[in-house]
């Protein structure tokens, strides 16, 4: 069981992102103030309220099945441009693992690249530009490479987690290139980009939802 997440775990794992956002509603917001709308933590924990409330509708599902209806939550229930952005994400991740009641680090690598693509599709953003990208791409490279070195999953999850804190760090020194920040030129210089935060939070919480759910394991394991 260690080098795969199990559709209970996938569930305790969106839980866990759900109940991360909503304690960091107000960081989120302040940090959009700064340079946005002011709208990405509140409408994003909007959106993970509403997974929250039909959490047990997901029971029984495939890591699909329960991705994808996640995404068609966030699409519906998230205002902004965030919401459809990350539905289409757990949208494609759900989409390469269909019918799997179980994940392993191919499957996981998988996941990333197509959430990926489906955030580039639809936001048109490029690396650079002070996105949710920033964070998500240097994740996605990094998972990847721990792949290719056979690391096992959750060190593989954590190095990529490492990989997308960097990647949300770059963002502070950058110029906004897309959404409202952008009509801010050189005055977006010095903020760190709200997506590429809410983007870390996310992957950080599955990787210590995940560790906890590893530690709880073991620790009912009593020696003879």
């Amino acid at each position: 069981m260690a080098n795969v997440i199990s559709s209970e775990e996938t569930m305790r794992i969106i839980e866990g992102i759900a109940r991360e956002i909503e304690r960091n509603t107000d960081f989120l917001t302040r940090l959009d103030q700064a340079v946005g709308d002011g709208d990405h933590g509140i409408n994003l924990a909007r959106g993970f309220r509403a997974v929250l409330e039909r959490l047990d509708e997901l029971k029984g599902k495939d890591i699909g099945g329960t991705l994808r209806a996640v995404g068609m939550m966030l699409v519906s229930q998230v205002g902004g441009a965030v919401g459809p952005l990350y539905g289409i994400a757990f949208i494609k991740a759900g989409q390469v693992v269909d019918n799997k009641t179980e994940v392993d680090l191919s499957d996981l690598v998988k996941m990333f690249e197509a959430s990926e693509e489906g955030i580039v599709d639809m936001g048109k953003a490029s690396l650079g530009e002070k996105t949710m990208l920033d964070a998500v791409h240097p994740a996605v490279i990094a998972i990847r490479k721990a792949a290719e070195q056979n690391k096992p999953l959750v060190d593989a999850l954590e190095i990529s987690v490492e990989a997308a804190e960097e990647g949300m760090k770059t963002t502070i020194g950058m110029v906004s290139k897309r959404g409202r920040s952008s009509y801010l030129g050189e005055r977006s210089r010095g903020h760190q980009d709200v997506g590429a935060t809410s983007a870390y939070i996310m992957l950080k919480s599955a990787l210590d939802t995940l560790r906890k759910l590893r530690q709880s394991s073991i620790s009912t394991i009593r020696p003879i």
